[in-house]
C-alpha cells in the first residue's frame, strides 16, 4: 500500500472542514473528540477506528464514504475481484492502543452515490494487542467472516466467530472487532449508518 492511499483520509477531512470553513475547535465540539485528535486524523498521524470517522463525518455533514469516493455513480456498482484487490486499501488502527495499523479496509462500493450502507472486505492482519478501546456509533453493523477467526468485543460480552460465521449487532453499543491473537483474518463487514 502506497502512502498516497493512507493519506486520502486525513486530505479529504481536512478538504471538507475547510470548504465548510469549520474550524478544528468546531469540528472537535460537534464530534465529541479532542482537537488534538482531529489534528492527528488531518496530519493522517492516526487513522482510527470507523466511530471517531463516523462521528467527523457526522460533525461535517457528510456520509462516512466521503471519505473513501473516488467518482459517483448513479446506477449499480460492481467490484471484480481482481480489481479490489487492485484498489488502494486504507489502513486504521481500530482503536489499538500503540495506533499501530492493523485493519486494511478495501471498500465494495466507493463508487456509489447516496448510499446508506458502507460495504467492506477487511483483512485484519496478525496482532499480539489485547488492550482494545471499544468505540460506539449510530448505525448497525454487519460481519461475515471469509477466513480465519475474529473475536468480536460487544458491550460486556466476547463473540468468537469462525470462517463462515457471521453477526449483526446495533453499533450503538460498544464494540470492537479484532483478529484472534497472533492470527490474521479476512471478513466482509457492512456497516449502515442513518444520516
Amino acid at each position: 500500500m502506497t502512502t498516497d492511499n493512507i493519506n486520502i483520509v486525513g486530505s479529504k477531512i481536512r478538504g471538507l472542514r475547510e470548504t465548510k470553513q469549520l474550524s478544528i475547535e468546531e469540528i472537535a465540539e460537534r464530534s465529541g473528540l479532542s482537537a488534538e485528535q482531529i489534528i492527528s486524523i488531518e496530519n493522517d498521524e492516526n487513522l482510527p477506528s470507523l466511530g471517531p470517522l463516523i462521528k467527523i463525518a457526522r460533525a461535517l455533514g457528510v456520509r462516512l464514504g466521503t471519505f473513501m469516493d473516488d467518482n459517483d455513480a448513479l446506477g449499480p456498482v460492481i467490484c471484480r475481484a481482481e480489481e479490489r484487490e487492485q484498489q488502494s486499501s486504507i489502513s486504521f488502527s481500530n482503536g489499538a492502543v500503540d495506533a499501530r495499523k492493523n485493519m486494511d479496509y478495501h471498500p465494495l462500493a466507493k463508487q456509489k452515490a447516496g448510499r446508506h450502507m458502507e460495504p467492506f472486505v477487511i483483512d485484519i492482519n496478525t496482532s499480539g494487542e489485547s488492550n482494545y478501546q471499544l468505540s460506539a456509533h449510530e448505525g448497525e453493523e454487519f460481519i461475515f467472516v471469509m477466513q480465519g477467526e475474529v473475536e468480536i468485543a460487544y458491550g460486556k460480552d466476547k463473540y468468537r466467530l469462525a470462517e463462515g460465521d457471521s453477526i449483526y449487532y446495533d453499533s450503538i453499543v460498544k464494540h470492537h472487532v479484532h483478529g484472534v491473537p497472533g492470527k490474521a483474518a479476512k471478513i466482509m463487514a457492512v456497516v449502515y449508518i442513518p444520516f
